[in-house]
């Protein structure tokens, strides 16, 4: 018996030595996450009240009224910017395989009214199609246009979009989020335990993870 181990093996060992968690994104990444961090700050100069309410909604692209919403929704409406419509990413792969899709609501199936303004269906699709990242301390680690999830007393579900500005001493990156105010920019990175951690570029960037 070869002493060697299986190319395949060697490859992934490899592959897991030379891409860090701070692998060079391309210049089209970067440009995107950019663009995602500007489309969320201009998301905090509008009054919206928390208002999690379900209603019937266009679909695609539909939306709740501006002046309403939760921490979801100033993600689509970040993305929606970006001409990412995260209402029919998070439908069509609820029509795909709805059963991988968290099942606490007692839905029997997909419901483009709702289903994307729900953080846990949006952490789903992100590890569908986008990238999760270690969760980590280290504020290096998230960098402009990251998406995070958080567990508010250890179970309610929020999320926020990684900026490009810094807290005043210099150490973190603000997040842009609502939490019952409104959009706010905070520094609020570790305020909660944080959940999950992500990049996502729209769910025709990358194939389906294994």
């Amino acid at each position: 018996m070869s002493r060697h181990p299986p190319r395949t093996l060697l490859n992934l060992l490899l592959l897991a030595v030379i891409t860090p968690l701070h692998a060079e994104q391309s210049a089209a990444q970067t440009a995107f996450a950019t663009r995602l961090s500007a489309a969320a700050l201009e998301r905090t100069e509008h009054r919206v009240r928390y208002d999690g309410g379900y209603r019937a909604i266009a679909y695609p692209m539909g939306d709740v009224p501006d002046d309403i919403g939760v921490c979801a929704d100033l993600v689509i409406r970040a993305y929606r910017r970006l001409g990412i419509d995260l209402q029919r990413e998070v439908h069509e792969a609820m029509r795909a395989d709805f059963a991988t899709f968290p099942n606490l609501w007692g839905l029997k199936g997909p419901d483009p009214n709702i289903d994307h303004r729900r953080v846990p269906n949006l952490e789903r699709l992100f590890e569908l199609y986008g990238e999760r990242l270690p969760v980590t301390s280290d504020p290096s680690d998230y960098r402009t246009g990251d998406l995070v999830t958080w567990r508010l007393g250890g179970r309610l579900p929020h999320i926020g979009i990684v900026l490009d500005k810094r807290s005043d001493d210099g150490n973190r990156p603000l997040v842009a989020h609502n939490v019952g105010s409104g959009p706010q920019v905070e520094d609020v990175l570790f305020e909660y335990p944080i959940h999950r951690h992500y990049r996502y570029y729209g769910a025709q960037s990358r194939p389906t993870n294994p």
